[in-house]
């Protein structure tokens, strides 16, 4: 077992799996001698780094540890620091305790009595505090004691009253405005005794600034040890505690697991080689999988004896190591080779690995929010990555605002250790990108439309629709959102059918094929011009040729015939879905091939808030004029002056009809600095609730509605048997 063990560890190839089904006469096996000791001393390292705070970046040469090398350095460096940390503690206790004698004693300082005043009396209680003279006199006056003095200073008192239990003191200042503070220990002036806390405070700092050093002296000169040590224990544990995933007997073990089918000969000439002969490799069968994991197709392996499958995805990529363990569901049934010979030993499904490009792999993230891919599963991430950002970039479509988006990205892929979060600045990146983008083409830079006049000499390409002069730009954007809403969920129904084509063309057809009719028939009957007048007019003009039109591409609705058409279609997605899914498809029809689609607006109505809301911070600070053909400019260079009695004034060449705010910045110093603040912050909360209006609708329409139509997920990591190497080389 030792060798085998040691063979496959090196290979770093094979995915185990976990012994889990009971089969009478196997049990799983017990860890190796020694895993408990290395177990512990794992533990220890990973303390010591804790403590010195070692992060893995350590950049020195790799080490050869030695179990007696570890065993004597790593006890000396454990007193060392053990040592160090307990002195470090000790000064940071007493240093708080300090600080809290300060804030104390600057109370007593105000209160002006020496310390050995205020306490040790036999016939006098005292009590300090914070609180008002005068409501502590009146108290006292109303209560029983007789002889009393009440001395302050601001709102530090001091009550000094002839009582025999203090407590008729404390019970007598119950109604008064009085907070009763402890009094420090020390004696004489509270000011000297300050003087010396203070005094002692810059001591236990000077000390505690020493240690600290000593202990960054340490961390510098131990870091490369303590991570070459927690590699060889991580890789000593893996090893010893590997035959709790096998099967075995008094005088033998299976194990099983799963590795690249191109890898199977790699794999049985280092393990035969390492146990001598006395291991036999099998590679049980190749096959394909459905959902739950079961073989549908099976490919006979030459010198195999059938039975549950060792054969995995192949990849030239990294494996995934932070998934941790693997979770594995349960198969309903035993999986048996065609002979029934073969019982596997777990009832696992195929690891996944996803094989993406380095530039798209950031959005990976996004989709194991919802789970990895099943290995039966189509990976969705190339999806994502050519919508997610276009979707964003449409919604912002500003160049000053996808310049910060892109500057926040690439810091965080940067300067970030979680993958996860360096992963949201790659996706950043892209949706910053892409929202520049489409701010160069709206002409827009933090809301103002001077870049279209710089870019496009005053006539950007495309308009967000937020001013009534560009009221039909507005319009074309509900329209081209639903058309993309069309697109997108088609092309999750056609992932679905692909999903589905291991069950057969037929059963692709009925389940998902019944869906893409319905979907597409219903939008076509709805671009089309039959039965058009409940339909919106604006959808039949704003892609036509002249006015009101925004885009002269000629269309003007689909033909009467297609409509027709489409309405058939949609018939008979109908009668598929109620044959595939029964009487639920109607109502669900109305959800998903209308609703969803509808849902698809929300990308229009978010360009029109977002826009809406950088043009409100930049109106409050430069100011709007309107002029007469309902164009809207922001008073960057001046504001003109509509004369009382008159309706316009020509300013700039335009005729203006109406001044909608002067602007903050043509006003009086307060009210510019006052605009100065409005505008930075304005800016920074358009930019921020982007993030979380924008990305976050984009994030519902690839979620809810897109991966809703073909992607369950529940895929688990290819995480095979081995350890990188990266502070330590082989013994």
């Amino acid at each position: 077992m030792d060798d085998v063990i040691e063979a496959v560890h090196d290979l770093d190839l094979l995915h185990l799996s976990d012994y889990t089904n009971e089969i009478e006469g196997f049990e799983p096996g017990d860890p190796l001698e020694g895993a408990d000791k290395y177990s512990e001393k794992l533990v220890t390292v990973r303390a010591l780094q804790s403590t010195l705070g070692i992060e893995e970046d350590y950049e020195g040469p790799t080490h050869v540890v030695t179990d007696e090398g570890l065993e004597d350095e790593l006890e000396d460096v454990r007193q060392e620091v053990n040592a160090l940390d307990d002195r470090r503690d000790e000064l940071r206790s007493e240093l708080r305790s300090v600080e809290d004698d300060i804030e104390q004693l600057e109370f007593f300082v105000r209160l002006g009595i020496d310390l050995d005043l205020l306490r040790g009396y036999d016939t006098l209680a005292v009590a300090v505090g914070e609180g008002d003279a005068k409501e502590v006199r009146a108290e006292l006056e109303d209560s029983e004691i007789e002889t009393f003095e009440v001395a302050a200073e601001d709102d530090a008192v001091a009550v000094f009253a002839q009582v025999d239990d203090s407590g008729v003191l404390e019970d007598a200042l119950v109604g008064a405005t009085f907070s009763q503070v402890t009094i420090p220990e020390g004696s004489g002036d509270p000011a000297e005794y300050l003087k010396d806390r203070r005094h002692r405070k810059q001591q236990l700092e000077s000390k505690l600034s020493t240690v600290e050093d000593e202990l960054e002296d340490l961390r510098l000169e131990v870091s490369g040890f303590l991570l070459a040590a927690e590699e060889k224990l991580t890789i000593a544990v893996q090893k010893r505690e590997a035959p709790l995933s096998f099967a075995t007997t008094d005088n033998a073990f299976v194990a099983e697991g799963w590795i690249p089918t191109d890898e199977i000969d790699t794999l049985r000439d280092a393990v035969e080689t390492a146990a001598d002969g006395t291991v036999e490799i099998e590679e049980l069968e190749q096959a394909e999988y459905d959902e739950n994991g079961h073989p549908e197709h099976t490919e006979d392996i030459e010198g195999g004896s059938g039975g549950g499958s060792q054969s995995g995805p192949a990849s030239s990529r990294e494996p995934d190591r932070t998934d941790g363990p693997v979770a594995r569901d349960q198969a309903d049934d035993e999986r048996t080779a065609a002979d029934g010979g073969y019982v596997p030993l777990a009832d696992d499904k195929p690891p996944t690995v996803q094989d993406n490009p380095k530039g798209i792999r950031p959005f990976e993230a996004l989709v194991e929010v919802i789970n990895r891919p099943k290995y039966t599963e189509l990976d969705p991430t190339i999806v994502l990555f050519l919508t997610f950002p276009a979707f964003f970039g449409f919604m912002i479509g500003d160049l000053g605002y996808g310049i910060l988006y892109m500057g926040l990205g690439y810091w965080l892929m940067r300067n970030v250790d979680s993958d996860v979060l360096a992963s949201l600045g790659g996706i950043a990146l892209w949706a910053g990108g892409f929202t520049a983008l489409f701010g160069v083409l709206y002409g827009e830079f933090f809301g103002l439309h001077q870049l279209g006049e710089i870019v496009w000499g005053g006539n950007p390409p495309i308009h967000k629709g937020l001013q009534p002069h560009y009221i039909g730009y507005a319009r074309a954007w509900l329209l081209v959102s639903v058309i993309v809403g069309v697109l997108h969920l088609v092309s999750g129904r056609v992932f679905d059918f692909v999903n589905n084509l291991k069950h057969g063309v037929k059963d692709a057809f009925v389940e998902s094929g019944s869906w893409m009719l319905m979907t597409i028939g219903m939008w076509l009957w709805v671009f089309s011009t039959h039965v058009s007048g409940p339909k919106p007019q604006f959808m039949f003009e704003v892609l036509d040729a002249g006015d009101p039109a925004v885009f002269e591409l000629g269309f003007s609705g689909l033909p009467e015939t297609v409509g027709i058409a489409g309405l058939g279609m949609l018939v008979v997605g109908l009668v598929l879905g109620f044959y595939a899914e029964g009487a639920i498809v109607v109502i669900e029809s109305v959800t998903q091939v209308f609703g969803h689609v509808l849902s698809y607006t929300r990308l229009a109505a978010v360009l029109l808030a977002k826009a809406g809301m950088a043009f409100v911070v930049n109106l409050l600070f430069f100011g709007v004029y309107v002029t007469g053909d309902q164009k809207w400019h922001f008073g960057i260079s001046g504001m003109p002056t509509i004369p009382e009695g008159s309706e316009t004034v020509m300013y700039h060449g335009h005729e203006v009809t109406e001044i909608m705010f002067g602007g903050l910045v043509h006003g009086s110093i307060p009210a510019v600095v006052g605009g100065i603040v409005i505008l930075v912050l304005g800016h920074l909360l358009v930019l921020a609730l982007g993030i979380t209006s924008a990305g976050l609708q984009a994030v519902r329409l690839e979620y809810v509605e897109f991966f809703g139509k073909f992607y369950e997920g529940g895929g688990a990591a290819y995480n095979p048997f081995g350890h990188e190497r990266t502070y330590t080389v082989k013994d």
